[in-house]
This record gives structure tokens, sequence and C-alpha cells, in this order.
């Protein structure tokens, strides 16, 4: 009799389910997957690449709608006196003749002799901070010249009245006179409210601004600019002339540029010191008038149209003033730098 044969037992023990899922995602799944976020990737570029060109327009549509504001508010102005207006000397709202030839020439020589007086004083300080100001004195010198900046325009002109009209009048003016009034621009009764007082309150203001931009740009230049000529035989003011500012010339002057930009628009400090009367004087002594102080003071006590109007088209040759100080100051660094950026050099 035959003995059936019984199945052998596993004596390798349980065996793993065989998985049905091989893989989770097959090729076309993978490939769809991929399609997808590929496809919000794409829309997140064109979202983010529309909201920077908004950004962008956005500027040009404020400026655009600043330019149509003022040429269209001082219309009347311009159908009244034309191009005459900006060569005009005439102020005299009773009679509605007006010109802004005093105010436009008091809004350059006001800023301009503010520069003067600023620009080597900010770079003065930029160098001195940057090359040879010790350790420890060199941020607290920084941050006190940054924190002139941080000052309210009025209380550098409450400043001004108390503090630097008096030396004008008593000391600086009657010296200047003695010594330098053969110039011409030095004569007159010193009474300490003038040209001269709104150019020095603006340059004192312009200070922080261009001396931080010019320290910032020289310490961008390279040390192994310092170095080389250093070990060329140079001495350390030929180092810095030669290697240092040199270099960072277009960067100093885009600080200039910027603090030109302040001085022309000021306006609370140079209305406090500057006179207010609307003449053209060769003498620095004279009381002056700006473009920014004219508004300030008379666009409330403005009752006529054209009075109104005309105020308005001052703004708008503040405005064009503007354009024009820095376009030549554009044209200026294209001339020192040659169409060169300032790390060219370097």
């Amino acid at each position: 009799m035959a003995i059936p044969s019984l199945p052998r037992p596993n004596m390798r023990g349980p065996q793993p389910v065989e998985s049905t899922k091989v893989n989770d995602a097959t090729p076309a799944a993978k490939h769809s997957a991929y399609l997808q976020q590929g496809g919000s990737a794409e829309v997140g570029d064109r979202a983010f690449k529309f909201l920077m060109l908004v950004c962008g327009l956005a500027v040009l549509a404020i400026l655009f709608l600043i330019v149509y504001q003022l040429v269209l508010r001082s219309a009347l102005s311009w159908h009244s006196f034309g191009f005459k207006f900006f060569a005009g000397h005439d102020w005299d709202p009773v009679n509605e003749r007006f010109g802004a030839m005093p105010f436009i020439y008091g809004t350059l020589v006001s800023s301009f002799l503010a520069l003067l007086i600023a620009v080597p004083l900010a770079i003065g300080v930029a160098v001195f901070t940057t090359e040879m100001c010790p350790v420890k004195l060199r941020g607290p010198l920084s941050f006190f010249v940054e924190l002139l900046a941080a000052i309210p325009s009025v209380v550098y002109g409450l400043w001004a009245i108390f503090v630097l009209v008096p030396l004008l009048s008593n000391y600086i003016e009657p010296f200047l006179s003695s010594t330098l009034g053969w110039t011409g621009f030095f004569t007159g009764a010193p009474y300490g409210i003038s040209m001269l007082a709104a150019g020095i309150i603006l340059a004192i203001m312009i200070i922080p601004i261009i001396s931080s931009i010019a320290r910032e740009v020289l310490m961008v230049v390279p040390q192994h600019q310092r170095e080389g000529v250093l070990a060329l035989g140079a001495t350390r003011w030929e180092m810095i002339r030669v290697g240092v500012l040199r270099n960072a010339r277009a960067g100093i002057m885009g600080g200039i540029i910027l603090g030109l930009g302040r001085a022309l628009g000021e306006t609370m400090a140079v209305t406090m010191v500057i006179g207010n009367r609307p003449e053209i004087a060769k003498s620095l002594f004279a009381p002056g008038y700006t473009m920014a102080s004219v508004l300030a003071n008379e666009f409330s006590e403005a009752t006529g149209d054209v009075y109104l109007s005309a105020l308005i088209e001052i703004g708008l040759a503040l405005f064009l003033v503007t354009i024009v100080v820095n376009a030549l100051a554009r044209l200026l660094v294209w001339t020192v730098t040659r169409g060169q950026s300032a790390g060219a050099h370097a």
C-alpha cells in the first residue's frame, strides 16, 4: 500500500507578501506631476514679473501725474506771461505782475554756496573716519555725523536764528567785509539774515548725506589698492589721493548730487534765515528768496487765480531746475569716469 506524501513544512519562515504596488508613481504619473509643478512655477514667475512691472510703472505714473498737475494748474500763468515768467524780476501780487528769476537765483546761489562749504568738509570727514580715525572713535564719530541728518529742519532754523545769525552779524560778516569786501560779494550791512546764512545752514544739513555716502564708497575700495600704492613708495596722502579717492570719485559725485537735491528743495530752515526778499543782489550779505520758500510763505495767502497759478508755475520751475541740475551732474559723472563704473578702476 502506497503511503501518501505529505506537504513538506516551510523551514524558511513566512514569506513576505508580494506588494501589488511596485511603484507609487509610474513614469506617466511622474511626468504629469512635473508638468503640474512646472506650470505652477511658471504662473508664479509671471505673477512676480507682472508685480515688478507694476512697481516700475508706478514710479513713472507718479512722475507723470506730478508733471501733469503742475502744467495743468499753471496754465493760466503760462497763458499770461509765457516764458517771460522765468526771466521776469517783478513779483507784485497786487498788480498781478510775476517773475520767477529772483527765486531761481536765490535757489541756485544758496545751494551752490552750500556745496562749496559742505563738500570739502564732508569728504574730509569721510576720509578721516575710513583711513585715519582710531577704531574706538570710528563708530561714535560716524553715529554723530549721521545724527545730523535726523534733526528736523525747523530745529536747524531755530538754531540758526539764535546762534548762527548773531555770530554772522557780530563777527563773521564784519571780518569778511573788511578783508574781502573788494570782491563785491561781502558788502552791505551785516544783519546776519542773508543769503550767506542760508548757504551755511544748508551746508550743515547736507554734510551728513555727502559724508555718509562718501564713507561707504571709500570702504568699498579694495584693500590691495591701498597696499599696492604704498608698495610703490607713495606717502599716506598720495595713497589716499591716488589709490582711494580716484577710485571712489563716481560714488562721491553721487553723494554730492543727493546733497544738492536736498539743498534745492529745503524749505523751512532756509525760510527762517534768508530774509525772504525777491531781489537779485551780488552781495551775500543781502537777503534773498528761494522757490521753496516762496511756496511755503505765500501759497496759503494766494487769493487771485493768476497769483495761485504763478506759485504753481514756480513749483514747476523748481521741478525743472532739479531735473536740469541732476542731468548736468550725471554728465559730470560721465566726464569724470569716461563712461566707466566706479569699480572699473579698482
